[in-house]
């Protein structure tokens, strides 16, 4: 055997474990660094696998500070009745009036009698043809000249002097009335005293008007709300001004004249122009842009889910600089239905206001866009770029040159949700624009409607009990705070006695209330049906976009009307806020609610 001295061996193996210990220190760390990495990127699939997003409805987000305000509208709980989770979606005019209602420095002035011409003379008469009572100067026989001065003036000064609630910006020329010649019809232009809403109204109305033999006029009635029939003025095309001639006002800016773009806003009243829009020629149509969504699983969701998902649509539209090609049918949930079935075929105009979109964005109405689609596509060599993964960044759709981007969602939810495309990091690119959603100018008309008759001068209430007042273990207090005798209680030091009480419910059986009849003026939204019967112009309205088929006033247009009427109320008292201490999502969740 061969020998080794001590001192060789020594140095041989200490030489060797330097060497050893730092490959190996080496080989552990790798190993280490790999191994942490595996278990991230396992971490990481698993929770990417199994995350299910918020409801973006309460839980929406975005770094911009104007997403962020709309952010903290939709989830704020200060209205705690009224919430988005199960009432009508607050929409476009919402978010401007909660941002420009504090301060009107911008609006035009009201119209006082002060400003009226000839304010010194009596409101209850004025002399005909200025003649100063001098009979030989008209004739008593003869109609009524609606287009005399004096006759304008005097029914400018009824108005005023008779609906003290309210503000008047204009006057429209008043026009000949009924068939007697006795009667003139007249427009204004108005907003209550103490609204928080930044848009104006509309009312007609038709005065009744005596002559004496002297000659000396008076207002015998003003009739009630949209009778001036003969005034309502249809609207013209946008082509700037002298679009009021013969009209008083103090003077015709628009709001927020100011800014450097005036700001827009609604005047429920108006007549409605919604007709779908038409591509020009064929040049236009083969030259212009497109993206359109189809198919995925946002169909027959509650009205809430719809609009996110369509205001994605809309906003990826308007960061492409395409024209969106929309379908103007809707099908209606059936928490909204009285059939409880979901149901086809509803217009997206029997909810929204289709007319300030189609006014303010680029949209096509789909079976427009087809039709010319098919007439053109092969002639001018139209292409269309398909994309069936939401994952597809608007981002990287920014280059493609073709005609026509179609989104096409698949049957599996929810990575069929239309919202999906805006999720991630797309949040920080497109904004929802919310601006662009007005609600139903018909349906604001039944509201305007409603307060009206009301005056303008009246306080709600919005008393919730259905299943929530059955159920006891989650609202252990809501049935008996609610009950009459607890309401009477409640309202005797928050509402005036004598007071008109519009009472927002989903109570059936509106007789419940009877009790409170003792103490004030109580009203209902079936008090006033009217309004969207079959003689009213809603009735009619709808019908004629319904091709001739009437159309039913369902549960989401009971429910928007409903809160908007509660909401004008001069005091508004909710369940949730004034009326019970019980949390409104049950026991224990007021923590939840509020934060």
């Amino acid at each position: 055997m061969q020998s080794h001295s001590p001192s060789l061996l020594l140095t041989r193996t200490g030489s060797f474990r330097a060497d050893a210990l730092g490959h190996t220190a080496l080989h552990l760390v790798g190993n280490l660094c790999f191994a942490l990495f595996v278990v991230g990127v396992l971490a990481f699939s698993i929770i990417a696998a199994t995350y299910r997003p918020d409801d973006p409805l309460l839980l929406p987000s975005s770094p911009s500070a104007a997403s962020a305000k709309i952010t903290a509208f939709l989830t704020s709980s200060t209205n705690a009745t009224f919430r988005p989770d199960d009432a009508p979606l607050r929409t476009g005019e919402d978010f401007l009036n909660a941002s420009s209602s504090s301060d009107s420095t911008d609006d035009p002035p009201a119209i006082h009698l002060a400003d009226l011409p000839d304010s010194n003379s009596s409101s209850a008469a004025a002399t005909a043809g200025g003649g100063g009572g001098d009979s030989t100067d008209c004739d008593d026989a003869a109609p009524i000249n609606c287009a005399d001065p004096e006759v304008f003036h005097l029914m400018m000064r009824a108005t005023i002097e008779s609906f003290r609630d309210v503000h008047f910006y204009r006057f429209g020329k008043p026009v000949r009335g009924g068939d007697g010649g006795g009667s003139c019809d007249m427009a204004w232009r108005f907003r209550p005293k103490d609204a928080k809403r930044a848009g104006f109204y509309k009312d007609y109305r038709r005065f009744e008007i005596a002559r004496s033999r002297s000659c000396i006029y008076s207002i015998v009635g003003i009739g009630d709300y949209h009778t001036g029939v003969n005034a309502r003025k249809k609207k013209k095309p946008k082509k700037g001004a002298n679009d009021g001639a013969g009209e008083f006002a103090i003077n015709k800016i628009p709001i927020s004249s100011q800014a450097s773009v005036p700001l827009v806003v609604p005047v429920v009243g108006e007549s409605v122009n919604d007709s779908l829009p038409v591509v020009e020629s064929e040049g236009k149509f083969s030259s212009s842009r497109y993206l359109i969504y189809s198919g995925g699983g946002d169909r027959c969701k509650n009205m809430n889910h719809y609009l996110w998902s369509f205001l994605c649509a809309l906003g990826e539209a308007q960061y492409l600089n395409r024209t969106l090609v929309m379908d103007l049918t809707i099908c209606l949930s059936s928490k909204y239905s009285s059939t409880n079935q979901d149901e086809e075929g509803k217009d997206f105009r029997f909810y929204f206001d289709f007319e300030h979109l189609r006014d303010s964005a680029s949209v096509l109405d789909q079976r427009q866009f087809w039709n010319d689609w098919a007439l053109w596509q092969k002639k001018d060599k139209l292409s269309l770029h398909l994309v069936e993964d939401f994952r597809v960044t608007p981002m990287k759709l920014a280059k493609v040159k073709g005609t026509l981007i179609m989104r096409k969602f698949g049957a599996v939810e929810p990575d069929n949700y239309w919202y999906r495309v805006c999720e991630g990091e797309t949040e920080s690119m497109i904004q929802r624009p919310w601006h662009l959603i007005w609600k139903s100018p018909r349906l604001m008309d039944i509201v305007s409607g409603i307060a009206s008759r009301l005056n303008w001068d009246f306080d709600s209430a919005h008393v919730v009990r259905g299943e929530k007042a059955s159920n006891t273990q989650q609202w252990p207090h809501l049935a008996a705070d609610t009950s009459p005798e607890a309401l009477l209680s409640t309202l005797r030091d928050k509402i005036e006695d004598g007071r008109h009480l519009y009472i927002a419910t989903n109570e059936p059986d509106t007789s419940f209330f009877d009790p409170l009849k003792d103490k004030y003026s109580t009203h209902f939204l079936d008090d006033f049906k009217d309004l969207w019967g079959e003689n009213s112009d809603w009735y009619e309205e709808t019908k004629k976009l319904n091709n001739g088929i009437p159309v039913e006033f369902d549960g989401y247009m009971r429910g928007e009307v409903d809160t908007e009427v509660f909401l004008r109320g001069k005091k508004q008292l909710e369940t949730f806020n004034d009326l019970t201490g019980d949390c409104k999502d049950g026991v224990n969740t007021c923590r939840a609610a509020s934060s």
